[in-house]
């Protein structure tokens, strides 16, 4: 991987980090059309560009951040089940992660989902963070299990289970927000973890490179988040299904024409 094409990457993630539309759908498609040979440090590379998006959510909510110790309460809870399932199920994720068309699978039947998901909750009764239990939220954090099927997305995985318990669409989106935040560190620390313990180890090019990725993820990450909430205040999920659905059916196409995807 060069820098040209870890820029790119790092624009692609900040853009779809917090998008209802699965950053590794993306990823799969930007890396094939590169390229890019899989090695472990691209794959160490495609978790810790997320650090830079994941720092825009504590820059935008700044406050949120610092305002009651129930705050934080909250998004532990909505955690602990990623945490555990991470742990239990992460030999079988990793079989998952080196098949595209379980991506472009999880892509298309979310994007139907999604397609219908403003018509089945839409008389919400929870309209800020305050307002969400703590049992709301432990079954927000089981949703965001569904995340460990590639292609899923994290963000529609933690909407769409936001929706279902009562939730608002800009509620569950900045929820979803929210619990990225430790989520995607934890996935990071284990990810850097399991680098090293392998006898990895990382350039000082590569170390440029990965600052470079994390600035830009975060740059463009603020500006994907604030037009998401914009968007979706006054448009719903619709087009985010669509989007999906078309590709997922692109990555199939891809696959049945021959062409060699590789999930980095």
């Amino acid at each position: 991987m060069n820098l040209i094409q870890a820029i790119i990457l790092a624009v692609i993630e900040g853009l779809t980090e917090f998008l209802p539309v699965s950053s590794t759908g993306h990823m799969i498609l930007a890396s094939s059309y590169m390229g890019i040979a899989s090695d472990p440090f691209v794959k160490l590379f495609t978790i810790v560009i997320q650090l830079g998006a994941i720092l825009s959510v504590v820059v935008l909510y700044f406050k949120r951040f610092f305002r009651s110790l129930d705050f934080y309460y909250k998004l532990l809870v909505a955690f602990i089940p990623a945490a555990v399932f991470g742990f239990l199920l992460s030999d079988k994720i990793d079989e998952l992660l080196e098949s595209p068309i379980t991506v472009a699978i999880s892509l298309v039947i979310g994007g139907f989902i999604l397609l219908f998901v403003d018509k089945w909750f839409s008389e919400p009764t929870v309209h800020n963070e305050e307002e969400i239990s703590y049992a709301t939220a432990l079954k927000i954090g089981f949703f965001q299990c569904l995340a460990m099927i590639p292609g899923t997305s994290r963000s529609a995985a933690t909407i769409v289970g936001g929706m279902t318990q009562k939730l608002s669409r800009k509620a569950a989106a900045e929820f979803s927000f929210f619990l990225a935040v430790p989520t995607m560190f934890a996935a990071t620390a284990k990810k850097l973890l399991d680098f090293y313990r392998a006898g990895n180890t990382v350039t000082h090019d590569e170390v440029q490179i990965l600052l470079i990725a994390n600035v830009i993820a975060f740059v463009v990450a603020l500006l994907a988040i604030k037009t998401f909430i914009g968007f979706l205040n006054k448009n719903g999920f619709k087009l985010f299904g669509w989007y999906r659905i078309i590709a997922g059916i692109i990555i199939i196409l891809l696959i049945y024409s021959g062409h060699d995807l590789q999930i980095i």
